[in-house]
């Protein structure tokens, strides 16, 4: 997994006026969730803000991260859990992310990557992904960039699921049965099997 490092400042003033206050500068709002627990068994959230331009190198990838942040002086290893949006013009509002550690493991969403040319392909289908990511639970340094899918056997009307599926190192946390690829029928495949048929 890639590693990208940022830095950004504890926030001591909170609430929504404090966070539009540091959106017109420039800064966006964060929360950093660790292990520590507060006396009601919640996780204990640290609030922090980075520049705007620091976070979009994370958030406009299609890669995944992990996160070095920098708070004031304080090292965190952390991932990407949450984004939060504007409803109209699409800048980032607010981030969450999840402080990792080397000996326990994490869910994240990994990016599929098929690999080789399906035989239904060759004959006139069209491969179609079905989703782009896959939720794995592992260490974060066995956590992949990418999880390669071999679809050189898949033919015709054929499909990958999830249970079909098995990694190094990864547990597949997403439901067995999704789907996660296909080859989906042309209509130059259909009648290239019509006029087949017909001949036969």
């Amino acid at each position: 997994m890639k590693q990208i490092a940022i830095s950004g400042t504890a926030r001591t003033q909170l609430g929504k006026k404090a966070a539009k206050n540091l959106r017109k500068s420039g800064m966006i709002p964060c929360i950093i969730y660790g292990e520590q627990k507060n006396e009601n068994g919640e996780p204990v959230a640290l609030h922090f803000s980075v520049p705007v331009n620091e976070l979009n190198k994370l958030v406009y990838t299609p890669h995944i991260y992990l996160v070095d942040i920098n708070i004031d002086g304080t090292d965190h290893k952390a991932v990407l859990k949450d984004l939060q949006f504007h409803p109209v013009q699409d800048n980032v509002l607010h981030a969450d992310f999840y402080e990792v550690h080397a000996e326990k493991p994490i869910v994240m969403g990994v990016p599929i990557a098929p690999q080789g040319l399906a035989e239904g392909v060759r004959a006139g289908g069209r491969l179609m992904t079905m989703v782009r990511k896959l939720n794995v639970r592992a260490l974060y340094q066995d956590i992949p960039e990418k999880l390669n899918i071999d679809v050189t056997t898949l033919g015709l009307g054929k499909s990958i699921k999830v249970g079909d599926l098995s990694f190094d190192k990864l547990e597949l946390v997403t439901p067995k049965e999704v789907v996660v690829c296909t080859v989906k029928m042309t209509r130059a495949a259909m009648g290239a099997a019509a006029a087949a048929a017909k001949e036969a």
